[in-house]
């Protein structure tokens, strides 16, 4: 008798469980009577949109892998050597026998790489086709940079410019060339810098017989990089535009370069 009460205690006991459990069920079906299936396609939506957001991720990564290389084997092609191969160079290096060769076949694979990938990648190859242009189609490849400057790619609109303005300069046009670094100067991108430009636009002041203003140019270059300091408050490391500024000022107006406040010693001589 005593096992049977305690048995059917037992019996009972799980009995309250499987009611009480049964009852929740019942409650929470009652719930979501009638919105079961919304339910599960809503779960099934979201599991949906998670595959589709992991895959073009995937997909996304790996098309960008696949048009830098696409894009760094056109630039190779645009930096390879013309004329006989150099030596000590492997024999599968190419050469081309002229600069309008080389930029001809250039121009032909960064075409592809822009007619198969979205910017940045397009935008970019559109700037070294136009770059490659000024040596085969000169009043082509000037267009194709002015119209660059309206690209949505930063990189590419500094790149344009800056190749914008050395070409008005090589053709003489000095003064659409000191607009075009004088902008740049202002935008001081990380592409091209302030200093790099006003280096440049110093270099046509130049050409303008503007030494004054050449001068002020270039002392103000050196000035600001021999004052600068980095994150530590210590001195920030000289451009190689900075010292080339210190060098024209110092052939240019030396009494002026003798102005400069003194350099800061090496980093490492600091502790």
């Amino acid at each position: 008798m005593a096992k049977y009460k305690k048995k059917r205690v037992r019996e009972l006991q799980h009995d309250r469980f499987r009611d009480t459990t049964m009852s929740l069920f019942d409650r929470l079906g009652n719930a979501l009577e009638g919105r079961g299936r919304q339910i599960l396609y809503g779960l099934a939506g979201l599991v949906v949109v998670a595959l589709l957001v992991l895959f073009f991720v995937k997909w996304s990564n790996r098309k960008a892998d696949e048009a830098r290389q696409a894009l760094g084997r056109a630039i190779t092609i645009s930096t390879a050597n013309i004329g006989a191969p150099m030596p000590g160079l492997p024999d599968t290096t190419q050469t081309f026998n002229t600069e309008q060769e080389r930029s001809q076949r250039a121009i032909e694979e960064f075409e592809k790489v822009a007619a198969k990938y979205g910017d940045p990648y397009r935008a970019q190859a559109r700037y070294f086709i136009a770059s490659n242009r000024l040596s085969i189609d000169r009043p082509k490849g000037i267009t194709e940079l002015v119209e660059l400057q309206n690209s949505s790619v930063p990189e590419v609109v500094a790149l344009s410019k800056f190749a914008l303005a050395q070409t008005k300069e090589s053709d003489g046009k000095l003064d659409e060339a000191a607009q075009l670094y004088s902008d740049l100067a202002k935008l001081n991108g990380s592409t091209i810098t302030a200093e790099t430009a006003n280096l440049k636009l110093a270099k046509v002041y130049e050409k303008q017989g503007k030494k004054k203003e050449a001068a002020d140019l270039l002392f103000n270059i050196v000035d600001s990089a021999r004052k600068a300091k980095d994150a530590d408050n210590k001195p920030a490391p000289v451009s190689s535009a900075a010292r080339e500024a210190e060098d024209e000022l110092k052939k240019l107006d030396p009494d002026r370069h003798a102005q400069l406040p003194p350099e800061a010693p090496p980093t490492s001589l600091l502790g």
